[in-house]
């Protein structure tokens, strides 16, 4: 991992709710970590002239459909993950590989898949990009001392919504036995979204209390009105995805600024799917919630980064001394109304991705997804 100095930013987020942007006008990275946020004058083996971009953690995506290395068997695509570096994602997290074809739902079959993808995914890291991958769709096949036997083979995720359960609330038991053996457990709320699954309803999701209520907007088909006050009354972080309605996004979101509950949402884009592939789901997420649901910019980073990081158990997502040095320099597009990044993402108008840093390499500089920068960063040695 080399050394990298960024010089000549317009600030940084942090990624915490209620942070302000911070006047940080250079940061340094050494061993993957981000030592310091000032400029000692000491050389790098990277450095890098921010020309006023705004430094934030990378985003992290927690409900991306991966399936093995970067490809996509919904989509017959390769590269998608790479592509999603270009918008400013350094991390995402597998909502099950529920899309392989001939995915298997017999026990040893499910238990299987789980172990192999969470092997492929400890490894393969494309374009940089960490892929918490590996997540057992809960079937109604399993049993509940299978949850321990995954566990000790590092499998950490699990996703109930798929299994073929007359009603998803009766896989309640199988998510308490995932929980106990210590797994992040998601829900897949809203209309079925394959052919072989069910509809979860407001009390399968009061039910089965997982740590992550899934496109919590519909995936795609989404909760009456009625039922989005009770989804506050359920234990988890409560997801919206760019794949779902925007509509009860920003419903759901009101309801979290008026219970002062802004911490439990997050942000993800639940692509991969039918949907398509969207490399800037993330930014457009943050960008529309932001601008739509009236909320500041650092704080709408935070539901796609520091929130994702605290319900997934990480240390990335936050920019501070000692963390690892995830980080995207994000700057006014060219052509708009607005003079610096975050002032775009308030007024809805997507911001350019000039660099990306994962464990503090360098792994892109100008995106070629996002729009054109007003002002470019550029490597200086």
């Amino acid at each position: 991992m080399s050394s990298v100095v960024v010089r000549n930013l317009g600030g940084l987020v942090s990624g915490r709710l209620g942070d302000d942007v911070r006047p940080v006008d250079a940061l340094r990275c050494e061993g993957g970590l981000l030592v310091s946020l000032t400029d000692d004058g000491r050389a790098a083996d990277v450095e890098i002239d921010a020309a006023g971009a705004v430094a934030v953690p990378g985003m992290i995506d927690t409900h991306a459909h991966v399936v093995f290395a970067d490809w996509t068997p919904r989509q017959s695509m390769i590269g998608w993950i790479e592509s999603s570096l270009h918008g400013a994602v350094t991390m995402m997290m597998s909502a099950s590989e529920v899309h392989l074809p001939g995915r298997p739902s017999d026990r040893a079959g499910v238990k299987a898949l789980a172990i192999t993808a969470q092997r492929s995914w400890e490894t393969v890291r494309p374009a940089g990009v960490k892929v918490l991958g590996g997540s057992v769709i809960i079937e109604p096949t399993l049993e509940e001392s299978d949850f321990a036997e995954l566990a000790a083979e590092r499998v950490g995720l699990a996703k109930v919504g798929f299994g073929a359960f007359p009603r998803q609330a009766d896989a309640a038991p199988l998510v308490r036995a995932a929980q106990a053996a210590g797994m992040i457990v998601m829900n897949h709320t809203g209309g079925a979204s394959l052919p072989s699954s069910s509809p979860v309803t407001i009390d399968d999701v009061l039910t089965l209390g997982c740590d992550i209520i899934g496109h919590a907007n519909g995936g795609t088909t989404s909760l009456p009105d009625d039922a989005l006050p009770l989804l506050f009354e359920a234990p988890g972080a409560i997801q919206l995805v760019q794949a779902g309605n925007l509509r009860s996004s920003l419903a759901i979101l009101a309801l979290a600024v008026e219970r002062d509950a802004l911490d439990r949402i997050v942000f993800a884009t639940d692509t991969p799917t039918g949907t398509g592939v969207m490399p800037l789901g993330m930014l457009k997420t943050v960008t529309e919630l932001a601008s739509l649901g009236h909320l500041r910019a650092p704080d709408a980073i935070a539901c796609a980064t520091g929130n994702n990081a605290r319900v997934l158990r990480r240390d990335e997502g936050i920019l501070e001394v000692g963390r690892p040095a995830d980080i995207a320099l994000l700057q006014a597009p060219l052509g708009g109304v607005a003079t610096g990044a975050l002032a775009a993402i308030e007024r809805g108008d997507l911001p350019s991705v000039t660099a990306v840093l994962i464990d503090g390499d360098v792994r892109a500089m100008r995106s070629r997804n996002t729009p054109a920068p007003i002002r470019e960063a550029t490597r200086t040695r």
